[in-house]
């Protein structure tokens, strides 16, 4: 593909919203422009006299005045009866401009006609200087009709040229910012994917631990001491020893008796009965050990 092409085809691409919309706009405004309904205006103009030379700045003051009455009730109820519109529509087609030089007032008219534009305008106007001439001997001005409004030949609205100039100029804003925002999300980079947070381990469910009970401590009332122990087995060694002995001398007497009587063997099975000690007198002597 040629060079100019691939520029081509990059406008386009780039560019189609504001292409697009702006041809949109402006066929909206020339729609706008073919169905709503024309509208004419027409002016008459007042002007204000003073009737002592040399008081223009008074007259003009005054202008600024009476042009802000045009609009009031007290000027539009005699004007109503005239044109046959109530006071309330002659609000909305009636509005009165002044300049800050001249002491002359523009009175406008509008209407769906360009014969009751100008109805309209002049009936306000003729009210306007009637109302006024009524106090004339306290202001010492003077209004008079200085010219009256003629038949517009073209009506003021819709215009065809600035209703499609309007819309144009409508569509480029709004393809303009279809634009930038096409082109805020291409040059935005793709958000890197946030790293998953680690899992929490999972505690294993501990065993239940049993509680350890206190041995209970044997009273020392009931354990005696070391050395009384070995004192006890002392004592109880030499108690076995005294009754073997004694076992031993009552054996020995025993075998003499039997000797002079003739029997030896009850003596001597006597006698190692008495050399054998007792278990509970092992017993002890383990425990004295």
């Amino acid at each position: 593909m040629t060079t100019p092409r691939r520029r081509a085809r990059h406008l386009v691409r780039r560019w189609w919203p504001v292409a697009l919309a702006v041809p949109l706009g402006a066929a909206a405004g020339a729609g706008y422009a073919v169905v709503s309904h024309p509208s004419y205006a027409a002016s008459a103009y007042v002007l204000v006299v003073p009737q002592n030379p040399g008081e223009a700045a008074t007259a003009t003051n005054f202008a600024q005045a009476y042009g802000r009455l045009a609009g009031q009730p007290q000027v539009l109820a005699v004007a109503a009866v005239e044109t046959g519109h109530t006071r309330a529509q002659l609000e909305s087609l009636v509005h009165g401009t002044t300049s800050p030089d001249a002491p002359m007032i523009e009175i406008t008219g509008t209407g769906t006609r360009p014969q009751e534009a100008a109805q309209t305008a002049d009936a306000v106007a003729r009210s306007l200087v009637s109302f006024a001439n009524t106090s004339s001997k306290d202001t010492s001005v003077r209004l008079v009709t200085l010219a009256p409004a003629a038949e517009p030949d073209k009506p003021t609205t819709p215009s065809a040229a600035l209703d499609v100039a309007v819309g144009g100029a409508a569509g480029l804003l709004v393809g303009a910012l279809v634009m930038m925002t096409r082109r805020r999300g291409e040059a935005a980079p793709p958000e890197a994917a946030e790293p998953a947070e680690p899992a929490e381990p999972v505690e294993a469910a501990e065993a239940p631990v049993e509680p350890t009970v206190p041995a209970t401590p044997r009273p020392r009332g009931e354990e005696p001491p070391a050395a009384d122990r070995a004192g006890q087995a002392d004592e109880a060694g030499r108690t076995g020893q005294a009754e073997e002995t004694e076992k031993m001398e009552k054996a020995e007497e025993a075998e003499k008796v039997e000797e002079a009587e003739g029997q030896p063997g009850k003596a001597a099975a006597a006698k190692k009965s008495a050399e054998e000690p007792p278990a509970k007198e092992k017993a002890a002597a383990g425990s004295g050990r």
